[in-house]
């Protein structure tokens, strides 16, 4: 059985391909079957952080029709125990935005990967995009720093997602959809409200589809002395605005100045400085992911 784990952030720059990279090659280390796919249109960059400049194939093959599967657009990473990677297509007038259709073809062929655990490093940002690639996975880790606007911008992640997600149970066509789409909804109790005017049926699948919503959280670049306050605040707004009754602490990742070393290095800190603070850390989230998986499966 495949466990799909999808890394967001409502803004860039708090760790999130670092956070991606490195998980996905201390699950390889243990002797599961990994593949890394970079979806971060806007800043992919998995296969510099690894160590790979210039990619032969990326996710751009695969969509624009040049390679006839996804599969084939992976590259082998004998270095990191086999380790898979699928490349990042880079921004582009195409890339950015998907068209649908597009976009549901990529999420399906993610979906059928031959690995055990598929890590999916999802760009910033509330794109349709980037919250559906986001919400498609067993898992869903967002990640934060303790920095106000970080929180912020994690609280209009995590919102839009549910929202998203709400609006999952809805065909394309449905009228209903077509209204929620050009509203401009404020809370998931909203969308509900409109469910209820259309069809009881579509407001408890709706409610069905937020509740088994269960995002994960990891604060990274901790300073004592600030997150809990920011840690309170973010679970307070969610509670209130989002409906989300859980946001479970999946990890923290201290500050630690071997990060940036080890990103200069085009290495994973897991193995450029591994009893490090930060590679413990890593570590550690990744041993509860495959306890997490275990239960799962």
């Amino acid at each position: 059985m495949t466990t799909l784990i999808s890394i967001g952030s409502g803004k860039g720059g708090v760790g999130k391909s670092v956070l991606s990279s490195n998980i996905a090659v201390i699950l390889a280390a243990k002797g599961f079957k990994v593949t890394l796919v970079d979806l971060d249109a806007g800043g992919a960059d998995c296969h510099i952080l690894l160590g790979h400049f210039r990619p032969k194939h990326t996710l751009a093959g695969f969509m624009l029709r040049r390679v006839e599967s996804l599969q084939d657009t992976a590259l082998e990473l004998s270095e990191f125990n086999n380790l898979r990677l699928i490349p990042g297509m880079g921004e582009s007038m195409f890339t950015a935005s998907l068209p649908t259709g597009s976009r549901q073809k990529l999420i399906r062929h993610i979906k059928k990967l031959d690995a055990d655990f598929v890590i999916i490093d999802v760009g910033a940002g509330t794109s349709f995009d980037t919250l559906d690639y986001f919400m498609m996975a067993d898992f869903n880790i967002c990640i934060t720093t303790a920095e106000p606007t970080a929180v912020l911008d994690l609280y209009r992640f995590v919102k839009l997602g549910v929202i998203r997600k709400a609006l999952s149970v809805f065909l394309a066509r449905d009228e209903i959809r077509k209204t929620i789409t050009k509203t401009n909804i404020q809370s998931v109790d909203e969308i509900f409200a409109l469910a209820e005017k259309a069809d009881e049926g579509k407001k408890a699948s709706s409610v069905a589809a937020v509740k088994g919503f269960k995002p994960l959280l990891v604060f990274n670049r901790v300073e004592p002395k600030k997150k809990n306050m920011y840690l309170l605040q973010l679970q307070k707004l969610l509670r209130t605005y989002v409906g989300v009754d859980n946001f479970p602490l999946l990890g923290e990742i201290p500050s630690d100045p071997n990060v940036e070393q080890s990103v200069s290095e085009y290495l994973p800190i897991a193995l450029y400085a591994s009893e490090s603070p930060a590679a413990k850390a890593m570590e550690k989230i990744a041993l509860d992911l495959i306890n997490k998986a275990k239960m799962l499966g």
